[in-house]
């Protein structure tokens, strides 16, 4: 799902900056807390500081650097049709979003996605609003045309194909146990597994609390387990991983020989290994080396090999492993629930994909 989660600067300087590089028609007006200090009393100059702060804060950087993404080809666009920017107009962005769906807009090759679509529109919301300008996505020019575009556009979900646990057992002997990039590549996979964690929680961890200033959570290594604190979109929630029925598959066990070996007590857990597998790094890995650790060893050991070799090579990313144990935990759903942070049961089916399908079947349970 990510790309590099690189320190940025403040969101609002990445937006302005984003939208100035396409010189657009008029030059935005000062956004929420980005005006010049003079206009405050010298002695809240820090708390304006803390401020912008805060407001970077609120989004992950791969929501930033979206947003910013977004702003800048709006913008691009609006400089291209000869139309102004401010105020926010919904007939223009009608129009904005009309060009994405047909494939017209600045750079565009093919029609946007339906979710590419939604992702600029709320882009525009949110940098609109920043600037004091809210754009109403309400207006009948926006509505009614977005409506349209998801019932003439949309698709079905295209959902990751789940890492069930004898899949992940085939998929750790894939990994050469003598080197420091398989033990590590062992313990994310199994930790991954057994936590039920998004690819940017697994290489978020670090080995204690306040140790990094772009952790997203840490863990603590009980006698029966490991307790994980992680920071979500809802707030901070707890993930209790025990103890594996076997050495082989437990996910401490995994963890502590990597710990160990690559000497990590503070800090990142997992980082890159270098100098032929022989170095560990101090910087974390980026998240996306957790997708296409999944991909690779899913494809080495064979999983799913009844499909087409390009099909398989599709269908696996790091949400395979959430699913994966979404759909396998044999144990009351709300356990799952709370285990994967889901505010609702209904989130938590989502998850849940079986390959036994008609295990059920009501067609001969009818009568027919």
């Amino acid at each position: 799902m990510s790309p590099d989660e690189d320190d940025l600067p403040d969101i609002i300087d990445v937006v302005m900056e984003m939208g100035r590089a396409d010189e657009p028609a008029e030059p935005p007006s000062p956004p929420l807390l980005a005006v010049a200090n003079s206009r405050l009393p010298a002695h809240l100059d820090a708390l304006a500081d803390r401020a912008r702060d805060y407001i970077e804060a609120a989004s992950s950087a791969n929501t930033r650097r979206a947003y910013a993404s977004g702003w800048k080809h709006f913008a691009s666009w609006c400089r291209r049709q000869g139309v102004d920017m401010f105020p926010p107009d919904p007939q223009v962005v009608g129009l904005y979003i009309t060009a994405c769906a047909s494939g017209t807009a600045i750079g565009d090759r093919k029609p946007n996605s339906v979710s590419t679509i939604e992702r600029r529109l709320s882009s525009l919301t949110w940098n609109y609003g920043q600037r004091g300008q809210p754009l109403d996505r309400k207006d009948r020019h926006i509505a009614t045309v977005m409506a349209g575009i998801r019932n003439k556009h949309a698709s079905p979900p295209r959902q990751k194909e789940a890492v069930l646990p004898e899949d992940l057992t085939v998929m750790l002997e894939t990994l050469d146990r003598g080197t420091l990039r398989g033990l590590r590549d062992r313990a994310m996979l199994l930790l991954g597994f057994a936590g039920g964690l998004r690819r940017s929680e697994i290489v978020g961890l670090d080995c204690g609390r306040d140790q990094t200033e772009d952790s997203s959570g840490w863990i603590e290594i009980l006698d029966k387990g490991m307790l994980l604190r992680l920071r979500g979109k809802t707030g901070w929630r707890e993930v209790e991983i025990g103890r594996g029925s076997s050495d082989a598959t437990c996910p401490l066990v995994a963890l502590e020989t990597w710990l160990h070996l690559a000497r990590i007590a503070h800090g990142p857990l997992f980082r890159r290994v270098t100098g032929q597998g022989k170095a560990v790094g101090a910087n974390r890995l980026n998240a996306q080396e957790v997708a296409r650790l999944v991909k690779r060893t899913a494809l080495a050991a064979g999983v799913r090999s009844d499909l087409p070799e390009g099909d398989r090579g599709m269908i696996f990313a790091g949400h395979s492993l959430r699913s994966g144990l979404a759909s396998s935990a044999e144990v009351d759903e709300r356990y799952v629930q709370k285990h994967l942070g889901h505010a609702s049961a209904e989130m938590t089916r989502k998850y849940q994909r079986r390959r036994d399908r008609f295990r059920v079947n009501l067609t001969k349970a009818s009568g027919l």
